[in-house]
C-alpha cells in the first residue's frame, strides 16, 4: 500500500472555513495593519485554526498559540496560510 499523499494548499485566513487549521506563511504588505496582526500573534509559523464566522461572513473567529482573535474578512486576506488536505 502506498502512503498517501499530502496535498498542500496556499489560501488566505479569510477563505479558511470553520473548523479548518493553517499555518501562516507570512503577511501580505507592511505598515500598521500588518504589525497589528504580527501583535495579535498572527505571524509565520503560528498554527491558526478558524472558528467560526458571523452570520453574514464578517468578522471571523481564530484561534492561534492559544489567543482568540477576531478579524474583519478584508483583515484576514492579507493572512497567507498553509493548509493540508
Amino acid at each position: 500500500m502506498l502512503p498517501e499523499k499530502t496535498v498542500t494548499v496556499e489560501k488566505t485566513l479569510a477563505e479558511l472555513d470553520p473548523g479548518e487549521t493553517g499555518r501562516v506563511l507570512g503577511i501580505e504588505g507592511s505598515g500598521v495593519l500588518a504589525q497589528r496582526l504580527i501583535d495579535m500573534g498572527l505571524y509565520p509559523g503560528v498554527l491558526a485554526v478558524m472558528l467560526r464566522r458571523a452570520p453574514f461572513g464578517d468578522p471571523i473567529e481564530v484561534e492561534a498559540e492559544g489567543a482568540y482573535i477576531t478579524l474583519r474578512k478584508d483583515e484576514a486576506r492579507f493572512v497567507k496560510v498553509k493548509k493540508s488536505a
